[in-house]
């Protein structure tokens, strides 16, 4: 199974407001870097995005080591919060509703099909890694389109 890392950020101009997220995948020594846009939505939708839009450019099952700054999103995974919301039809209780509904569930049809390991990072710090995809987020934002 081939080992990918997986580097990703969302950003939001306003919260609700204008989003982009920003990806870079590397295997071995290729780095492929992307982004994109979205006119209404949240930080956390475009967290997750990111992940998923990651784990989607994977063209087979892959040994995954996800990298983000989102706690939101590594927790959801690392502390099996993903897992008792699945077991609640996709709910936080069975009386609250889950935001991010679609995009948790398409994360989690993802992660059966590559192996993930979720690593949280410090943002805006000292990972290049992780100041790219925040560069490349907000320039989704900034050009309105991602690459």
């Amino acid at each position: 199974m081939k080992k990918v890392d997986i580097y990703t950020d969302g950003a939001c101009s306003g919260n609700p407001g204008e989003g982009g997220w920003g990806v870079v995948l590397i295997y071995k020594d290729t780095e492929k870097r992307m982004s994109g846009y979205e006119k209404e939505t949240t930080n956390n939708a475009m967290e997750i995005t990111a992940a998923i839009k990651g784990l989607e450019a994977l063209k087979e099952p892959c040994d995954v080591t996800l990298y983000s700054d989102s706690a939101y999103l590594v927790n959801g995974f690392n502390l099996g919060w993903v897992h008792k919301w699945k077991s609640l039809g996709w709910k936080r209780t069975p009386k609250d509703e889950l935001k991010n509904k679609e995009l948790w569930m398409r994360l989690y049809e993802l992660n059966l099909i590559h192996r993930v390991r979720f690593v949280k990072v410090k943002g805006h710090a000292d990972n290049e890694y992780n100041n790219i995809c925040d560069t490349l987020a907000t320039e989704a934002i900034a050009n309105k389109k991602g690459i």
